[in-house]
């Protein structure tokens, strides 16, 4: 998996394509920042899940947010970044989950055995991104490479069950068990607008409540796709 995704990332780097931007900066500004809103689409995975489990179909994630600069040199190409955003990201799987009575039911589906055609958990989050930033720009150049990495700490404010199968069909909000402080270390690389996005989970999914056959449900988030800077 590790090979597999550093090797998509190489590929898709070299792949990259500029897009053209009329904006123009002022020339020699003291006050250059690379404030901005961003854009992400990501691709989602889940590592280290219990045997059996498994994702079905598209799990998708949008992230957008606004990122304060701070410049720390002169040429204000290297610097700092702080910001407030939002998350919305998606998994279908086979993992049931089921609250009944103030307690919680952790089963794995086989289709073939208990069919259903939806299962799935819809996580929102709040997030802060805190980033260390280096780019080619300078106040004369709107067009440039830029590798910007650091950590977004994140709060759930909701998530959502949907299940459709034999077991029934219900919508569960407020999925118990679930971390409620999300942690994730991320980069953005690329050239001007168009920017390849990796993120990685720090903590699991899953609080140590979650139990799946004696073991806690340990699993963790990988998010590939796209992040748009846009001023």
């Amino acid at each position: 998996m590790q090979k597999t995704f550093i090797f998509i990332a190489l590929i898709y780097c070299i792949g990259l394509f500029s897009q053209e931007d009329t904006t123009e900066l002022k020339i020699d500004d003291p006050k250059y920042r690379e404030d901005q809103f961003y854009v992400g689409i990501t691709y989602n995975f889940l590592e280290n899940k219990p045997v059996g489990m498994k994702q079905q179909g598209l799990s998708g994630g949008l992230h957008f947010g606004f990122i304060r600069d701070l410049p720390i040199n002169k040429k204000r190409n290297v610097g700092f970044g702080v910001g407030l955003g939002y998350s919305n990201t998606s998994y279908n799987h086979n993992l049931y989950i089921k609250e009944e009575n103030s307690s919680v039911t952790y089963q794995i589906l086989d289709n073939n055995v208990v069919g259903f055609s939806k299962n799935k958990l819809n996580i929102h989050v709040i997030e802060m991104p805190l980033q260390f930033r280096w780019r080619t720009s300078t106040s004369e150049n709107y067009r440039f490479w830029r590798v910007y990495t650091g950590v977004k700490v994140g709060y759930v404010l909701n998530s959502v069950v949907k299940y459709k199968g034999d077991l029934g069909s219900f919508k569960q909000k407020n999925t118990p068990h679930l971390n409620k402080i999300k942690t994730n270390a991320d980069i953005g690389f690329g050239w001007n607008t168009w920017n390849f996005y990796v993120s990685y989970a720090l903590n699991s999914l899953f609080s140590n409540k979650a139990i799946y056959n004696g073991e806690a449900i340990d699993v963790t988030e990988i998010k590939f796709g796209l992040i748009f800077y846009l001023f």
